[in-house]
């Protein structure tokens, strides 16, 4: 059972009040994109592709504030913002779903148990082709994981769903079929009134899905301990817009309510505390990843520490009891 106690409940589920700057954030990212959709493409198609590209990620990074119950107090009238397919692969009944279930902190990084694991088991590792090994040992570069990344969780993701659809689960049916008419809302626009090619669309949304993976290339790590799995990348750019304040993931996955724009200011006010829960799993930004990752392996394939010790008692350290992380219990 989760439990999100009020105090951390978002201020829209908590008091119905509207939070503006994921409104404003959504209504630029809409913009862009019907510019780089149009008018910009005509005027360079270079400039159009790199907008659309950019429009799509920070698409994608409000998709997920909005599974978390942001801008307003209404699942329906929030889902409804993020209903068009602008990804074009991935349905966001999926994203929400399989994201919500990554959320069980003591399942993370378990290659069957969190579903945004890139770890595999190492029985199941070795009897994989060769082809195949080097092929996910070049996606823990950050380089290939910007390059093949978006291939390999899409081919990985869309046949997980065939093996769930051909069992009959209704709710991936329903997620698929909304998302049709999500994609179908994306190329009436492309087609109609729209001046980008779809080849040249399909191109910005692998695009916007490789960005998306400089964020989730070093979120998590195999470790004992659940809370020392998460990261904190201390980042202010234009990256840390782009993927809205979720390089302070740790602090996210402990206060997963708590609105993007809130979270420096509770990462600032209690950054020891953080950094002694994930024992220092920290980047003094994004150019620190790609410095230390970009042609070499963060982590290895095979799960270093498998099987799991889950939910293990000897990994709590009692300085940590603070209700205010208690935004997921069991």
């Amino acid at each position: 059972m989760t439990i999100v106690p009020d105090a951390h409940r978002s201020v829209a589920k908590r008091t119905g009040a509207i939070e503006w700057p994921t409104v404003a954030i959504l209504i630029g990212a809409y913009a862009i994109w019907l510019l780089g959709t149009g008018p910009l493409w005509s005027l360079s198609p270079l400039v159009g592709l790199v907008a659309t590209t950019i429009a799509i990620a920070q698409f994608s990074s409000l998709q997920h504030e909005v599974l978390h119950g942001h801008p307003f107090a209404s699942r329906r009238v929030n889902e409804a913002l993020v209903f068009p397919g602008l990804t074009l692969v991935i349905p966001y009944g999926r994203f929400r779903d399989t994201h919500l279930a990554h959320h069980y902190d003591p399942s993370l990084t378990d290659p069957y148990d969190d579903p945004e694991s890139n770890y595999q088991d190492p029985d199941a590792w070795a009897r994989l082709p060769r082809w195949v090994q080097r092929v996910l040992r070049l996606n823990n570069t950050l380089l290939g994981r910007m390059l093949l990344g978006p291939a390999v969780s899409i081919v990985m993701f869309v046949r997980g769903d065939l093996a769930l659809l051909r069992a009959g689960d209704a709710a991936v049916r329903s997620a698929w079929v909304l998302h049709g008419w999500g994609v179908a809302m994306v190329l009436v626009w492309l087609l109609a009134f729209g001046a980008m090619p779809i080849w040249a669309y399909a191109l910005a949304a692998y695009a916007g899905i490789s960005l998306l993976k400089i964020r989730t290339f070093a979120e998590h790590r195999a470790h004992t301990a659940a809370r020392a799995r998460t990261v904190v990348i201390e980042d202010r750019g234009p990256l840390a817009l782009l993927f809205l304040n979720n390089n302070l993931h740790s602090v996210h996955h402990m206060h997963p309510t708590v609105p993007w724009y809130q979270l420096p200011a509770l990462y600032a006010g209690n950054r020891d505390h953080y950094l002694r829960r994930n024992e220092g799993y920290v980047f003094a930004g994004y150019g620190h990843v790609f410095r230390s990752y970009l042609f070499r392996a963060k982590d290895p394939v095979p799960h270093p520490v498998w099987p799991m010790h889950r939910l293990d008692l000897r990994d709590a350290d009692p300085r940590d009891a603070d209700p205010r992380d208690a935004d997921l219990t069991d």
